[in-house]
């Protein structure tokens, strides 16, 4: 490879390759981050490839030998030798170029590993330790390309982490049916208790007063985790805030979708519809328009 060739153009097929694993899997992601500029962007995708790897070889495959695959070819990567794949090329180009800490990607193949082992969480300290593992994590492994200034510091950093979490209690209330046929009740134990909402009710598939309050304890918690981030997001690299903001505002909204849908969380799987995706952008833009004003 030419020393005067761009690396992202020269795997330019590797990182459309990861892109279309994003466009395939999470219209929200997509939508927000392709906003980002060139370089930015594709790690975000290729960091997202990684991530739908990870996800794929526990909920599509239920493989712990795909996962441990996963993770020694995450080991040889880091060791300096590169998978021939897609994935790893995109990524190798991607570490060169923004030298992120590596910690996070294997935090989150071990969130992936408690879920192949799986017990419904007893509270929600116990929903918010497993949710850094599974996208409080990838918070981390975005920061690298929002914030380009120099090492984020604690707080920036413990921003990222909340938004991760928050996006994955979003995924939690979204998601209920779908992880109940999964055999996995992520909404932990003592919210139901205190709801008064019996684990035969969510067998039974009961959306009631009692499941919308347990429901609500949770998403109420998300909201709060959103916070932080939309606070400091002027706090990100320029280029970065309108991506990262649309992102939030984005998944936030998929809360609000699933009341407007009635709490039907267990026969489909409630999204942001196109019209009120774009006007969340806006907003975002609108929001940062009115800081800088």
């Amino acid at each position: 490879m030419s020393m005067l060739c761009d690396p992202f153009e020269a795997r330019a097929a590797d990182f459309a390759w990861c892109e279309e694993v994003i466009r395939r899997n999470s219209r929200s992601f997509h939508r927000a981050f392709s906003l980002l500029p060139a370089r930015k962007r594709h790690g975000v995708y290729a960091v997202y490839a990684f991530c739908r790897a990870a996800d794929d070889a526990v909920d599509r495959d239920a493989s712990a030998e795909k996962l441990a695959a996963l993770e020694d070819a995450l080991t040889r990567f880091v060791a300096g030798r590169t998978p021939d794949e897609p994935l790893w090329r995109a990524l190798e180009v991607v570490f060169n170029a923004f030298a992120p800490d590596v910690q996070p990607y294997y935090d989150m193949l071990e969130g992936q590993r408690r879920d192949l082992d799986f017990h419904q969480p007893d509270t929600m300290d116990d929903l918010e330790e497993y949710g850094y593992y599974v996208a409080g994590s990838v918070g981390l492994m975005l920061l690298p390309f929002l914030h380009t200034s120099g090492p984020a510091d604690e707080a920036l950093v413990a921003d990222a982490v909340s938004l991760g979490v928050a996006m994955q209690l979003t995924n939690v209330l979204r998601d209920v049916g779908e992880d109940l046929e999964a055999g996995r009740v992520y909404v932990p134990s003592r919210v139901m208790e205190q709801a008064s909402y019996a684990p035969a009710a969510l067998q039974a598939h009961v959306v009631d007063g009692a499941f919308r309050a347990a429901w609500e304890a949770v998403a109420r918690r998300s909201e709060e985790l959103y916070a932080p981030m939309e606070r400091d997001v002027e706090r990100l690299d320029e280029d970065s805030r309108l991506p990262t903001l649309s992102s939030l505002y984005l998944y936030r909204g998929i809360l609000d979708a699933v009341r407007a849908e009635g709490y039907r969380c267990f026969d489909r799987r409630c999204t942001v519809p196109a019209a009120q995706a774009a006007q969340l952008v806006e907003a975002a833009g609108a929001r940062l328009a009115a800081e800088r004003g």
